[in-house]
């Protein structure tokens, strides 16, 4: 399917109602191993809206990946590989526990390129998060689509990432922990816990550690190292898989309203960059 196939997808737009009811957040904050005594929020943690307006596909519509089969609000791009890449997020203020909200949707843009694995197809969804006092999140989602890589072929070779940082935790993966991520986020993605799915069929040494789980911790630790500040913008982009195979690092460091935030794999790796701005 070429490029121009897709043009019929952008500007779909696609709306959501949900309450932001407390059990998600109960539940995030045990699979994010935080204490009880954190347990009493009024209102939701940045990136913490991952957890509601879940389309929730039916069974027949999902395809042998795990994910809902192509073509419905997003474009039927026949790549195999699919995955969440990046994105911007502005917090304009939070959103409340037990509030009516809702998530308006656009397909913003659809574009295709060559690249070094293969064809690549970019997809850019704008969400737009509002309850009774208006608009409190705007996203942008970078969704990229591409072919599987050659029998035999080589991992492109990542980035070092830093290692100045001010603050930072190390994260133990285990299949509990991507089980229960994918649980709370409806995601059916079976890389992330379904082991000879992941290993056999895509190639990947072990379960993959999920994009957005990765840009959670990332928030979480800021967070922790600068308790009472509040984000108003969070950018974030995937560079390299994560495994559950072994341990890897979320750091960062603020310099005055700013903070710049990474993942690093067990051999050093830039997984993932990010980058965060306060109020």
């Amino acid at each position: 399917m070429n490029e121009t196939s897709y043009d019929a997808w952008v500007g779909r737009t696609q709306t959501l109602d949900d309450l932001i009811s407390p059990a998600p957040v109960r539940l995030m904050q045990a699979t994010l191993d935080q204490a009880p005594q954190d347990a009493a929020l009024d209102a939701l943690p940045p990136l913490w809206h991952w957890l509601y307006f879940l389309p929730g596909e039916r069974q027949s519509n999902i395809g042998a990946d795990g994910h809902p089969q192509r073509g419905g609000f997003l474009p039927p791009v026949t790549l195999p590989r699919h995955m969440w890449a990046g994105g911007r997020l502005h917090f304009l203020r939070p959103l409340s526990i037990g509030a009516q909200a809702r998530r308006v949707s656009r397909i913003a843009s659809v574009s295709s390129k060559a690249g070094r694995s293969g064809q690549l197809v970019f997809v850019t969804v704008l969400h737009e998060l509002s309850d009774a006092q208006g608009l409190a999140i705007s996203e942008e989602q970078d969704i990229v689509y591409r072919d599987a890589p050659a029998p035999g072929a080589a991992a492109p070779v990542p980035p070092a990432a830093p290692t100045d940082e001010q603050f930072s935790r190390v994260i133990t993966p285990d299949p509990v922990l991507l089980m229960r991520y994918s649980a709370l986020t409806f995601n059916g993605h079976r890389i992330h816990y379904d082991r000879p799915y992941a290993m056999s069929e895509e190639g990947y040494p072990g379960l993959v550690v999920h994009g957005p789980l990765i840009a959670t911790l990332l928030m979480e630790t800021l967070r922790s190292a600068h308790p009472g500040r509040q984000v108003a913008r969070f950018e974030f982009k995937a560079v390299s898989p994560l495994f559950d195979t072994e341990p890897f690092t979320v750091a960062g460091r603020v310099d005055g309203q700013d903070a710049r935030l990474w993942a690093r794999g067990p051999q050093g790796q830039l997984a993932m960059s990010a980058s965060a701005e306060w109020v």
